[in-house]
């Protein structure tokens, strides 16, 4: 049985309750993905306190199975597009079913990656299949995939409340990053996030989300 320490929990009353979630609900939908982005670098900090956020997901028996690989250096920047662009022209150029890029038609993507070097950071966010303890034990991880996923989740989130944009890209395959970041076998990449500030007069594409009614069921 593992040691238990008192949890820090606060509760709050109704009408705070109601504000919070209102509020936060407000600000994220506020959030939209931004395909240009300005080269202004990022404050030193800003990442690492929203990776630590992400790092405190619900996961899987606790073995957290993720790692986040920070990219800044303009030449890294440059081999992870290089690489990204060439999957995504096989992508777009036959790989891809037809109904998925009529899918795709009205947001305006293609195989052209020019964010990757563009924005001042992108975050490799990478599924560990395997962890190692302090002990230097090793343990498989269990429920990895969703684990990632809500870590993934958070740092979006934290992301957004920092006042920066960004963009989910997800190349398929995304093997080189693992070469590229020299990140072992046995993480597996889940997406390549792109992190900085939109670009001046950036636009994005006039999309809804669905409502309440269409997301929720009450039983």
């Amino acid at each position: 049985m593992a040691d238990t320490v008192p949890l820090q929990f606060s509760r709050l009353s109704d009408d705070e309750m109601r504000s919070r979630a209102s509020e936060f609900s407000d600000h994220l939908r506020q959030r939209r993905t931004v395909r240009d982005f300005s080269a202004d670098p990022i404050p030193d900090g800003v990442l690492d306190a929203c990776l630590l956020a992400a790092g405190s997901a619900p996961n899987g028996a606790n073995l957290q199975p993720w790692h986040f690989a920070v990219v800044r250096s303009p030449d890294v920047k440059r081999r992870i597009r290089e690489a990204a662009e060439e999957e995504e022209r096989e992508f777009y150029g036959g790989r891809a079913p037809q109904e998925w890029l009529d899918t795709l038609a009205h947001l305006g993507t293609n195989a052209e990656k020019p964010f990757l070097e563009t924005a001042p950071a992108l975050i490799a966010v990478f599924q560990q299949s395997k962890t190692t303890d302090e002990q230097g034990r090793e343990s498989k991880t269990y429920y990895p995939k969703e684990s990632v996923g809500l870590a993934t989740g958070f740092l979006i989130a934290a992301l957004h409340q920092a006042g920066l944009a960004t963009l989910t890209h997800t190349p398929s395959p995304m093997n080189f990053l693992n070469e590229i970041l020299k990140r072992p076998a046995t993480e597996k990449p889940f997406l390549l996030l792109v992190v900085g500030y939109p670009a001046e007069n950036c636009r994005v594409p006039d999309i809804k989300k669905k409502p309440l009614d269409e997301i929720r069921s009450v039983h």
